[in-house]
């Protein structure tokens, strides 16, 4: 593509930026994985929405301005560069609305986007379960049919945002004595109806960034089931695809965290025949590398492609990308890299980023389950024993 931008994404661009630049706290938020944090987090995406740009790449009618791929690419680098809060409300806004845009009805894209956009309702991804992780096809929460819907039943953990969220979305078995991928439904349901458990699961950090969710003959009208009733499989792609691409983990948040980097080991450190120096500019070099690999995508895409298994090439090289750069940070820092609060270096940004990217060869798939995937339906490599 040419790296050129045109006047209207330069003019997006600018816009963007003199906003932020405006109206970033000047203070970092609480974690969103704490009530509070939770809070102000909902009432920020309520700020942006109001602006136009929480979700900028969606049709205007649902909350977005009509932004190209590349704007919103643009987008995420100039939100990052300026410190922005993180999205509370990720898991709906860049998994759960492009499998609406895909395979939704216009009610629910009608109902559910605009209060995304807001985050009126935040979104909770419900899709592990006790021996079933990246091996999601082996699951065994239920969908039985009942008049006007569908009663679930089952156990769901490690699900992000659930302690806080309004609602969630997963896979469950419909078809009784069916295997594997066949006999899936997605749905969607409201974690305070009845029927729903929530139990936080504390982090390292004691935060309840997960929880598990136990379900007892949760009703869930045939509206919200998402997609053909059983071909539930088909249309978790379309959401893994995102999760594991270009949405979740755009380039912006791995060119700001590495220019901090470099900001880091020039006030640490600062020679250049050294080992910290090399990984430092690793670093550097793969979050540009991620960059330039993402503007193809774009190019792709707009192209009329569709994301693809090419996908898990994408998240093994960031989820690995993330945690070096993390790890440089806190080599750099010595001992200081395990202070938190107000004595922490750099609002101690590099133990709680840390922490978070120990999750990313994990959640979306493990390594293992992309270099399958990468070599059974890219490479076109015998299937593997299972």
């Amino acid at each position: 593509m040419d790296l050129e931008f045109d006047d209207a994404t330069v003019a997006f661009r600018d816009e963007v930026r003199s906003w932020l630049a405006a109206n970033v706290p000047a203070e970092p938020l609480p974690s969103f994985d704490t009530a509070e944090g939770f809070a102000a987090h909902r009432a920020w995406e309520s700020k942006l929405a109001d602006a136009g740009l929480a979700a900028v790449s969606w049709p205007a009618e649902f909350g977005g301005r009509d932004a190209t791929l590349l704007q919103w690419v643009v987008f995420e680098e100039e939100y990052y560069a300026a410190g922005a809060p993180l999205r509370v409300n990720q898991n709906g806004l860049f998994m759960l609305a492009p499998t609406l845009f895909s395979h939704g009805t216009d009610e629910q894209r009608t109902r559910i986007l605009p209060a995304m956009a807001r985050s009126e309702r935040v979104w909770a991804q419900a899709w592990s379960e006790p021996e079933a992780g990246s091996d999601i096809a082996s699951l065994r929460s239920t969908a039985t049919r009942v008049e006007g819907g569908w009663k679930l039943s089952g156990q769901k953990t490690w699900s992000s945002r659930a302690a806080f969220a309004d609602g969630a979305f997963g896979l469950f078995r419909s078809e009784p004595g069916s295997e594997r991928h066949r006999g899936l439904t997605y749905l969607m349901f409201d974690l305070r109806a009845p029927g729903v458990t929530v139990r936080p699961i504390p982090q390292l950090d004691g935060e309840p960034g997960f929880a598990e969710i136990f379900l007892d003959d949760v009703f869930v009208p045939d509206a919200d089931v998402i997609g053909e009733p059983g071909q539930g499989w088909r249309v978790a792609m379309t959401t893994a695809n995102n999760e594991r691409g270009l949405s979740l983990r755009s380039p912006g948040r791995f060119l700001s965290a590495a220019d901090a980097l470099v900001d880091l080991w020039e006030r640490e450190d600062g020679a250049t025949d050294s080992a910290d120096a090399q990984r430092v500019a690793d670093a550097w070099i793969g979050a540009r590398a991620y960059q330039l690999y993402t503007f193809g995508t774009v190019t792709r895409l707009q192209d009329g492609g569709e994301l693809g298994p090419e996908s898990s090439v994408n998240k093994l090289f960031w989820s690995h990308l993330d945690v070096e750069l993390h790890e440089t940070a806190l080599d750099l820092l010595g001992p200081r890299g395990e202070l938190t609060g107000d004595a922490a270096p750099d609002a101690g940004r590099w133990p709680a980023g840390y922490l978070f990217s120990l999750a990313g060869p994990i959640y979306g798939g493990t390594d293992q389950i992309q270099r399958n995937t990468i070599a059974e339906r890219l490479l076109g490599l015998p299937r593997g024993a299972r």
